[in-house]
């Protein structure tokens, strides 16, 4: 078992202080001192401490997981694997406690049964949504796939907890609990890269990135149930802009290969007008105009290409290509610019100090990091607008188009 965080002497009573979790349960069993079945154990006593449920697993006495826990802000996020697993919350469990929180699980790997209440059942897939409260008795069971190597069955998730009041259309909510929604269009969409590179990034977080971002995951949660609902309009205008600005940095990290991506094609993309689009996007940017941030992150994705090996046979104009820059004299000139060396000079030396006996000069100054969240999404399908090209020079994956 491996912990990060603040390791503690018990399986009890240690999830104080400061909150960025990782428990890992993998390799030896006794590593830790826990015996097989008391990992099994630890890890039901870690979930305990965001939603109290009685858990149960037909590998509980050899059993493997992780865990990754952290707080941004008033949010929880996790994201765990583990063997196939039922959850039950009772009448009584809420009873004795209840946080009136809403549980969104996004499934990545296995399946997702749900009995809600009396009567309500429900199974989501990979790329499905599901979301529940804390307020209602209920029934999860997680289903594993086989891993690769015929190793047992294991299902891989994302989860966050939301304080129910923190959502602008409480009211509202209850029609979408224990459904299956799609995170593969629209606002799901947006809210499943957003997670999926969050969960990645989160143990890099500081405490007050981690609150920002807390209230960015709100935004897309409160849209996302607005859209499901046609009720964007009870929305606070603040949290509609905040969508609407996550969304076109979404939109832009998924179509720097297009050459036509503009600001205007942006705008039109997202249906407001330049103006308002420049307005917006400069003032949650530190004062970075939008030209400016697609022109850097054409260079910074270029200048990560240019360094990785796997793509070493690749010409230099056609790494310029990809990244949206086709004019080998203008890209030349930018990436000097930014860099202060010529691309050709550049990768040369990233191949040097890459050799097995790591003799030669450095790669060259480290890029600037990406404004605004979501910096770690993969890529997926191309936004909804006007239809922009997309390159198959590297292809992607995405959990959202598994059947």
């Amino acid at each position: 078992m491996m912990l990060s965080g603040q390791a503690l002497p018990g399986r009890r009573g240690w999830f104080s202080g400061r909150v960025e979790l990782s428990v890992e349960v993998r390799g030896n069993p006794w590593e830790k001192g826990l015996s097989a079945k008391d990992r099994f154990e630890y890890w039901r006593d870690v979930l305990a401490k965001s939603r109290e449920c009685e858990t149960t697993s037909a590998h509980a006495d050899n059993f493997e997981a992780v865990l990754r826990r952290s707080e941004l802000g008033p949010v929880v996020l996790m994201g765990s694997s583990f063997p196939s697993a039922q959850f039950r919350r009772t009448e009584k469990m809420i009873r004795r406690s209840d946080q009136e929180l809403y549980h969104l699980t996004l499934i990545t790997s296995g399946s997702h049964g749900l009995r809600r209440g009396r009567d309500q059942a429900e199974s989501f897939r990979v790329g499905d949504l599901a979301l529940i409260d804390s307020s209602t008795p209920h029934v999860v069971r997680m289903l594993g796939n086989r891993t690769a190597g015929g190793a047992g069955p294991e299902v891989t998730a994302i989860g966050i907890d939301i304080p129910q009041s923190l959502l602008p259309v409480p009211r509202l909510v209850r029609d979408l609990l224990g459904r299956r929604l799609s995170g593969r269009e629209g606002s799901g969409a947006l809210l499943v890269d957003f997670l999926l590179g969050l969960e990645r990034q989160a143990h890099t977080l500081r405490p007050a990135e981690a609150a920002r971002l807390g209230t960015v995951v709100v935004d897309l949660v409160g849209a996302w149930v607005a859209r499901e609902l046609d009720a964007v309009s009870v929305l606070p205008q603040e949290a509609r802009w905040r969508a609407v600005l996550e969304s076109v940095r979404d939109f832009i990290r998924h179509n720097l290969h297009d050459p036509d991506l503009t600001p205007a094609t942006v705008a039109a993309a997202h249906h407001i007008s330049l103006s308002h689009l420049h307005h917006l996007f400069t003032r949650h940017s530190d004062g970075e105009t939008l030209a400016a941030s697609i022109r850097r992150q054409r260079l910074h994705k270029a200048h990560r290409d240019l360094a990785d090996p796997a793509l070493r046979s690749v010409p230099v104009q056609i790494v310029a290509a990809a990244c949206g820059i086709p004019r080998a004299s203008e890209f030349s000139r930018a990436f000097k610019a930014a860099y202060g060396i010529s691309p050709r000079e550049y990768r040369h030396r990233a191949r040097l100090a890459a050799a097995p006996d790591g003799s030669g000069p450095t790669a060259g100054p480290a890029p600037a990091s990406l404004p605004g969240p979501g910096t770690g999404s993969p890529s997926g399908s191309p936004r909804t607008g006007p239809p922009v090209r997309r390159s198959s020079t590297w292809p992607t994956t995405d959990p959202r188009s598994t059947p």
